[in-house]
């Protein structure tokens, strides 16, 4: 069964497909990219070793050129140099060829694919095809892309949608279970953020997406996908804070995650744990009560994700914490939670408070 969604934009509205073994089916959906015909696909060597065969079979069958360009696995390469590497040799081998670009991978290679499809001639145009789950329910639906800093994560970047978004739930039968955790921490955060039943389903439900069941897997990202959807639409740049709300977790959780050493946390193991530490500074405040702090803090360890911050100085987490781009002329912004299905963003957290918190899950 294939579902789309709308992502309903006023100047770039586009779809997100979602299905079980739909990989070499991809051409059906490129209507809006009749011009184009030669795809420039931004991966890494594990990703189009899995299923570079595949996306460029169906391609090819339909008419179009395909061009790998891989860059190496993990967050270092999200850099300006890789950028950079990456427009060389696009423009070098774009001589009378009409080319869109495919992001075929996690969240890294979207943000960087989407970057450099942002910034190369000012703008060509790119689709997503995520391979992790991370990626299927969050990073690759919303049209942010970006590059990092030493000083802090998706630091340089532009609001830059794709034309379309497609998921096959079957590749994510070939994550490790880590990579599995990494992406549920992003799907706990959408229940918590606003959909209680969705909470209550990774509960009961959190095993069988373990072992790859497609209905479970389908449920899961076709539900997170229509809550990124919904808010990507109502607040596409996040100026009326809506979307703001979609950082539940990432504020500590990025600062974890650039202060580990060389990556040693994963985007969603770091946000599980600033998901903790969020609800922390939840109750401190007089939000959320213990039960449902308590209840969950026990979803994000029953998925497997870390219980406690291991090898980094809360002195670096808390340096670039202030580096996040929610913090304004010095203000700290938080989103807090109020219960299971409702946050809220607050400002001027006591930084007592939120040294406390940190120090409690380290």
């Amino acid at each position: 069964m294939i579902s789309k969604i709308s992502v309903k934009l006023k100047n770039n509205p586009y779809d997100i497909i979602i299905g079980h073994k739909i990989l070499t089916q991809l051409p059906k959906y490129l209507g809006p990219l009749k011009r184009y015909k030669d795809a420039v696909v931004i991966s890494h060597p594990i990703i189009e070793r899995l299923y570079g065969a595949q996306l460029s079979a169906g391609l090819k069958k339909s008419g179009y050129s395909v061009k790998f360009f891989n860059v190496p696995e993990g967050e270092k390469s999200k850099s300006f140099e890789c950028a950079a590497g990456l427009l060389a040799k696009i423009s070098s081998y774009d001589v009378n060829r009409n080319i869109f670009i495919i992001a075929l991978g996690g969240g890294v290679i979207g943000d960087l694919a989407g970057f450099v499809a942002a910034i190369y001639k000012r703008g060509v145009p790119y689709i997503q095809v995520p391979t992790t789950l991370l990626a299927q329910i969050d990073s690759a639906i919303g049209g942010k892309t970006a590059v990092d800093l030493e000083t802090g994560k998706n630091l340089v970047g532009a609001f830059y949608q794709p034309r379309l978004v497609f998921a096959d739930t079957k590749v994510l039968t070939s994550l490790s279970k880590r990579q599995i955790c990494n992406g549920l921490a992003e799907a706990i955060k959408y229940g918590i953020l606003g959909d209680p039943e969705l909470f209550d389903y990774i509960e009961a439900n959190h095993q069988k997406f373990l072992k790859g069941e497609d209905k479970v897997l389908n449920f899961i990202v076709g539900r997170c996908a229509k809550i990124k959807a919904d808010i990507v639409a109502a607040d596409e740049k996040e100026t009326k804070g809506l979307r703001t709300i979609l950082n539940f977790g990432h504020t500590v959780g990025h600062a974890v995650e650039a202060a580990s050493p060389g990556y040693k946390y994963h985007h969603g193991e770091a946000v599980g744990l600033g998901m903790r530490v969020a609800a922390r500074i939840s109750v401190a405040t007089g939000l959320l009560s213990n039960s449902v702090e308590a209840r969950i803090n026990q979803v994000i360890s029953k998925v497997g994700l870390p219980e406690k911050i291991e090898g980094v100085s809360l002195a670096k987490i808390l340096e670039l914490m202030q580096h996040d781009k929610k913090f304004v002329a010095g203000h700290n912004r938080f989103v807090l939670a109020h219960k299971i299905g409702k946050v809220s963003v607050v400002s001027d957290v006591p930084t007592k408070v939120i040294t406390d918190a940190v120090k409690d899950y380290m």
